[in-house]
């Protein structure tokens, strides 16, 4: 059974862009100073905050979402990633009560009442002094059950305005002010299509890292929110979460190729765990430096910024050809939006078109706006080499591209009953044993995708 005690604490903002990111890795940077252990969870889906969050924390950061798994998972989740932690810091996402309607369904905090976790409100408070308290009121108000627990000040213009508004938050609310950052200069953390840039490509993680924990340990109450977060409710009896699929009761391990590089980074920890579990050992293939394929049994083609990398993608010609003469022969793969990308004939950006794999007979098109954005539902309506025909799907799709040519003339095997996929609420290109979504699945919300894949990696072994 899974730890009863885990200090915890929910980051969470009025809105995007509030100054979470910032507050959540100088925190957890901060904590390691201090020669504290600390578990990063993101709530949502979110692939590149997540890994912001784990370079901070030197651990890798576990993906929350109530949408697309079960309570049970997400429990078992918590108590796995902090099972070795001295504390657990989850970040929200978009505003404390957003969710996917009106009543704010799988909101960060339908989360932290979940996992019975003090909430800590990060405000922008830009031109803003009262008005802060009325907002902060009202998030207290709306539901009772929250614990929100305290606020942290982002974006404060002075030191008179900070005294008003912390009057004031006293005053209205009763809640402590727990930090009061500064209006920055810099921009700490830049930003692309699909948010911040991811770790791995960034020039300066580590002294950006570094640089918004002096931020955080000079502007916030570290004791104040480490006793907070040491005030979380007790976990709930649960099997702890080390494996996040099936054993493999007694099949021989596979190798299993994983696309990793700067131009695909998009995976959730869970699916690797999965994958490893069901009998997998896991071999990391890059498409940009490597000019040999490894031997292997299956491939797992996550997502990540092809586009950005797509000159250097199609001149590396002899990994291109490689992969092309292994799945012409038969290997299994699994890939995800920026696998699909990577595995068509061509990806066209501005006009211009670079020659990719050519394993599904697609050209794929870079576009200026998301063409597919939020969670996904759906199931296997056709037979495939990796799930099985009417298996319940809950995944999350983030897209700036289409299928320009071929999709007509390429079998799908996912049904979408929401979200876009491909389009015509069809997703899933299956070519012989590949197949190829826009959708991204999650291993503890799918638990019989890896050993889907790993049973077909090890059925062509056989």
């Amino acid at each position: 059974m899974a730890r009863a005690k885990l200090p915890r604490l929910v980051l969470a903002g009025l809105a995007g862009d509030s100054g979470k990111s910032l507050v959540s890795l100088g925190l957890i940077r901060a904590l390691r100073h201090r020669g504290l252990d600390v578990a990063p969870f993101k709530k949502g889906p979110d692939f590149i905050d997540a890994a912001w969050l784990g370079a901070a924390a030197g651990t890798p950061c576990r993906n929350l979402d109530t949408f697309m798994m079960p309570q049970e998972a997400i429990l078992a989740s918590l108590a796995a990633g902090g099972r070795d932690a001295s504390v657990a810091v989850v970040e929200g996402n978009r505003g404390l009560y957003d969710g996917v309607d009106a009543g704010g369904s799988h909101s960060t905090a339908e989360l932290a009442k979940l996992i019975g976790a003090p909430v800590v409100l990060i405000v922008d408070v830009t031109k803003s002094t009262r008005t802060v308290a009325a907002q902060v009121l009202g998030c207290r108000l709306l539901d009772p059950e929250v614990r929100l627990a305290g606020v942290i000040l982002n974006r404060v213009g002075t030191r008179h305005q900070e005294k008003v508004i912390r009057e004031a938050l006293a005053a209205d609310t009763g809640l402590p002010v727990l930090g009061a950052i500064p209006r920055l200069r810099d921009q700490h953390l830049p930003s692309r299509h699909l948010g911040l840039v991811t770790a791995l490509e960034h020039p300066e993680v580590e002294e950006t890292l570094e640089r918004v924990a002096g931020i955080v340990a000079e502007h916030t109450d570290i004791p104040a929110l480490l006793a907070l977060a040491g005030e979380a409710a007790d976990l709930p009896p649960v099997e702890d979460a080390r494996a996040a699929a099936p054993a493999t009761g007694g099949r021989r391990r596979v190798r299993i190729g994983v696309l990793r590089d700067r131009a695909f980074s998009f995976y959730y920890p869970e699916n690797l765990a999965a994958l490893e579990s069901a009998g997998a050992r896991l071999q990391p293939i890059s498409p940009l430096t490597d000019d040999a394929l490894p031997v292997i049994d299956g491939l797992y083609a996550g997502g990540g910024f092809p586009e950005v990398y797509a000159a250097q993608l199609s001149a590396n010609r002899p990994l291109r050809e490689a992969l092309a003469r292994q799945i012409d022969e038969g290997l299994p793969v699994w890939a995800e939006c920026g696998g699909l990308m990577y595995l068509s004939r061509a990806l066209v950006i501005d006009g211009v078109a670079h020659e990719m794999v050519g394993a599904l007979p697609v050209v794929v098109e870079q576009t200026s706006r998301p063409q597919g954005h939020g969670y996904v539902q759906g199931r296997p309506d056709r037979a495939n080499p990796i799930l099985a025909e009417g298996t319940d799907l809950s995944g999350h799709e983030f897209h700036y591209s289409r299928l320009r040519e071929g999709p007509g003339e390429v079998p799908t095997v996912l049904e979408l009953t929401r979200g876009v996929g491909i389009g015509d609420g069809r997703d899933g290109l299956c070519v012989g044993q590949v197949v190829a979504a826009y959708t991204h699945l999650h291993a503890l919300a799918t638990p019989d995708w890896a050993d889907g894949l790993v049973g077909a990696a090890a059925g062509r072994v056989q």
